[in-house]
C-alpha cells in the first residue's frame, strides 16, 4: 500500500538548529531559570516529593514526648495543633529545640508551648502549599518566603482549602528529589 503525499507538503530537511536550543526544556526559552534545579522539576509538584504524613503535637504535650515522636520517625519539624479545635498554631523545629535544651532555655518536662514557634497571622500573607503546588513555587517559598523577605526551612502542606495538614516538606526533601530525578 502506498501513501500519497499532498503536493503542498515539502520533503526538504528542516533548517539546522543549535544544539543548545535543543537541550533547553520547553517554556524556558523566554525566561531564565531561577535555580540550577529548576530544569529538573519538569512539571513535578509537591506530591512527587512523597512527603510523609504530618505528625502533630499539642501545646500541652511534653517536650520529651515530642522529641521521642520526632526521633521515632526521623522528622525535623512537627506541627503544633490546638488541643480543642486541631487548628494549626505553629511548629516545633527539632534542631532549634535541641539548641534550647542545650542552652537551658527549656527542659524536657516543659510543655511544647514553651518551645514552639507560633505562626504570625496578622498582617502577613499566607502562602498555601498544597500537594499540587509546582516545585518551582515551593523552591521560591523556601528561598524568599511568601513576600520574598525571609527564607523558610520547611513548608506545611495542606489541602487547597487549608482545612487539613497533610504533611511537611523541607529543603532537604527538594534536594533529595533533584538527586533522584534522572537528567
Amino acid at each position: 500500500m502506498s501513501v500519497a503525499i499532498p503536493p503542498t507538503t515539502s520533503l526538504r530537511a528542516a533548517p539546522a538548529v543549535e544544539s543548545s536550543t535543543l537541550a533547553t526544556p520547553l517554556g524556558t526559552l523566554d525566561r531564565p531559570s531561577r535555580s540550577p534545579w529548576a530544569d529538573k522539576y519538569r512539571g513535578a509538584a509537591v506530591e512527587d516529593l512523597d512527603p510523609p504524613p504530618a505528625l502533630s503535637t499539642k501545646p500541652s504535650d511534653s517536650i520529651a514526648d515530642a522529641l521521642l515522636w520526632a526521633y521515632e520517625r526521623d522528622y525535623t519539624h512537627l506541627t503544633v495543633v490546638s488541643n480543642d479545635t486541631r487548628a494549626l498554631l505553629g511548629y516545633l523545629s527539632i534542631p532549634r529545640l535541641k539548641q534550647l535544651l542545650r542552652d537551658g532555655s527549656v527542659k524536657e518536662s516543659d510543655p511544647v508551648s514553651k518551645a514552639m514557634q507560633r505562626f504570625r497571622r496578622s498582617g502577613k500573607a499566607y502562602k498555601v502549599i498544597a500537594m499540587d503546588t509546582p516545585l518551582e513555587e515551593l523552591e521560591d517559598f523556601f528561598n524568599g518566603g511568601v513576600d520574598g523577605s525571609e527564607p523558610q526551612d520547611f513548608a506545611v502542606v495542606t489541602d487547597g482549602s487549608r482545612r487539613y495538614v497533610l504533611g511537611v516538606a523541607t529543603k532537604a526533601d527538594l534536594e533529595e528529589f533533584v538527586k533522584r530525578r534522572p537528567a
